[in-house]
């Protein structure tokens, strides 16, 4: 079956598109866990599982590209980034797990343009396995189960879940950004060595 070879990229475009929609979404909800809420959660949940959508295709029918490699990260830190700022906005996250968050995804990002014209930094496993975290702290915060029951059981599993798998994200966050920085690092210097 022929694939064209720009499918991968169009996914991961549409998935950067979602990004302001789902935001819009969140914040007209207003944090009362109604329809538009639940939309919203399911919106992210949607467009951030396609991440390995978009990688597959392109992997399986040998389409990979250098700006699927660059598009890829900025649509998953799209997604994750206005959904931690709307969260925080509603008053769900504190603003430090935003703030620590987008530091890293922003510095990263820009380094990924200030270096495209030498190579491209692809996504490593500690950054994928990051990406995975925050999605499903994310998928956690964002649907409103504890809506559902004024059960005080329910509601503190659900915050516990929360809370642990947030932590968990905002830990490889961070340690994949040293991840980055330390692996460029010994990549420069092995390029000045070879010199």
């Amino acid at each position: 079956m022929a694939v064209h070879p720009q499918l991968p990229n169009a996914i991961t475009i549409v998935r950067i598109l979602c990004a302001p929609i789902f935001l819009w979404m969140l914040l007209v909800d207003g944090g009362t866990g109604g329809g538009l809420r639940w939309a919203a959660a399911i919106l992210f949940i949607v467009a951030i599982a396609t991440d390995g959508v978009d990688g597959y295709i392109a992997r399986r029918y040998e389409i990979v590209s250098d700006l699927g490699k660059l598009l890829d990260p900025i649509a998953d830190k799209a997604l994750t980034g206005v959904a931690f700022v709307g969260l925080s906005i509603l008053g769900e996250l504190p603003w430090w797990v935003t703030v620590v968050v987008l530091i890293r995804e922003i510095g990263i990002t820009v380094y990924r343009f200030m270096v495209v014209s030498d190579h491209v930094l692809a996504a490593a496993w500690m950054g994928k396995l990051k990406t995975v975290a925050q999605a499903v702290a994310l998928s956690i915060a964002l649907l409103p189960f504890a809506s559902l029951s004024d059960a005080a059981v329910w509601q503190s599993t659900v915050w516990w879940a929360g809370t642990v798998t947030m932590t968990i994200a905002v830990v490889l966050t961070i340690a994949s950004g040293i991840d980055y920085v330390v692996s460029e690092v010994r990549g420069a210097r092995a390029k000045r060595n070879r010199r």
